[in-house]
């Protein structure tokens, strides 16, 4: 293990650093760091991130395809037909669907073609069933005239060889998946899913389904976050409740980094005889801590730093602290390092509502207020829930939250503000 080295005095030790200003400095710090990847078969990529464009190897479709169920024609043949003077032509074929077309249309002939039919030589259009009338088996009246390229999707019209099908950083959905499995991909060049280590510290902390002693809580922030880790399309790796004592935290650490993508540890960011965070992030190696303490309320002791190319995030040990934090820092990090393209990412869902109650704050941090809504009169009006950083029922009733800006003394009751959704 790396020797611990003694406090240094950096942006984030001194003060607490602006919300937007640490959201700022973690981006940069990320964007030196290559991303890996790998190739995945088609049916496995789902969800997954491209890591370099598809250019397509070949037309779709590969012909022309009628979109109709009706009759592949000359649109000549068909030039001024109507109901009071229909036009009349010879069947001399049928499409079959999976076989190529047989024979030629010829002038003043046609073919029967379903939906999907590939067009036949000679005919450049397809007239709907709807406007023709048969005459016998043999023949039809065409009661509408068509023009060149009518119901029909052309070759290489829904994309062309060589075109650029997807994007690197495309996210995966099931109609990705169609377009790839139409130009015959069935491997995917895609970015690694990340790996992201939790660690839960404290002497005091004892797993979930176990009652608690007296002086014990149980494990909140394991499962929470892994909930958050897996809904951030990231892959949570939980190494369990760890010790306070160094000779513990350490190896635990170390482990953590040497075999994630990310680590996030929770209850040891705090100023502590007994918080060795801040310690054993400086014993991980360079770079180290570059934000210790942010202007936010909940979640001021956050810290984050990078063990070689491994970014490395303190938590809070309160639950509402960690996961504001997991909001406004560690998702944007795993979305960045997931190599999603910014075009893909989505728009935050939010909603205006005015507020039930005056709120007050403290200049110079952002506060994040919990909030239920509820409709009043065709408005949507958002009460806050108030309470400790420590009570995680105050995440679990309220359905979004709003900020405070730093310049800002509070807000005052029927304001309107911008109710951020908790997925």
């Amino acid at each position: 293990m790396a020797e611990i080295k003694g406090t240094v005095d950096m942006l984030g030790r001194s003060g607490l650093t602006p919300v937007d200003d640490a959201v700022k400095i973690l981006m940069d710090r990320l964007s030196t760091i290559e991303l890996s990847s790998e190739t995945v078969s088609l049916e496995q990529s789902l969800d997954r991130i491209l890591a370099k464009p598809v250019i397509s190897p070949e037309d779709l479709p590969t012909a022309a395809r009628s979109t109709m169920d009706g009759y592949a024609v000359r649109a000549a043949d068909t030039f001024g037909a109507s109901q009071t003077m229909p036009c009349y032509l010879n069947i001399t074929g049928e499409v079959l669907m999976g076989e190529a077309p047989a024979g030629e249309v010829k002038k003043g002939c046609c073919h029967k073609i379903p939906t999907g039919g590939l067009l036949p030589d000679g005919a450049n259009s397809v007239v709907m069933l709807e406007h023709t009338v048969p005459v016998d088996e043999t023949m039809i009246e065409i009661v509408k005239g068509v023009g060149d390229g009518t119901n029909l999707i052309q070759r290489g019209e829904d994309i062309g060889i060589h075109a650029r099908a997807l994007d690197a950083g495309h996210l995966l959905r099931p109609q990705d998946l169609g377009l790839l499995a139409g130009i015959g991909v069935a491997d995917v060049p895609v970015f690694k899913k990340l790996r992201v280590g939790i660690v839960s510290t404290g002497d005091e902390i004892v797993p979930y389904g176990k009652k608690p002693l007296p002086g014990q809580i149980r494990n909140i922030n394991s499962i929470t976050l892994s909930g958050m880790i897996t809904r951030a399309g990231a892959l949570p790796i939980d190494y369990g409740i760890v010790s306070d004592r160094m000779e513990i935290f350490f190896p635990a650490m170390e482990k953590a980094v040497l075999e994630n993508d990310i680590v996030l540890f929770s209850g040891g960011s705090s100023v502590g005889v007994r918080d060795l965070g801040e310690q054993a992030v400086e014993a991980l190696g360079p770079p180290g801590i570059f934000i210790h303490g942010v202007a936010l309320k909940p979640g001021k002791p956050l810290l984050m730093g990078l063990s070689g190319t491994t970014p490395v995030f303190g938590l809070p040990g309160h639950p509402v602290s960690a996961l504001v934090c997991f909001d406004l820092f560690v998702q944007p990090a795993i979305i960045k390092l997931s190599g999603l393209g910014r075009e893909m990412e989505p728009p935050p869902q939010t909603l205006a509502a005015k507020l039930s109650r005056n709120i007050n704050s403290a200049p110079g941090r952002k506060d994040v207020i919990r909030v239920r809504l509820k409709k009043n009169d065709g408005s949507w009006i958002a009460s806050p829930v108030m309470g400790k950083s420590g009570s995680i029922s105050t995440l679990s009733r309220a359905h979004g939250f709003f900020f405070i800006d730093e310049d800002s003394q509070g807000v005052s009751e029927d304001s309107t503000v911008e109710v951020f959704f908790y997925k």
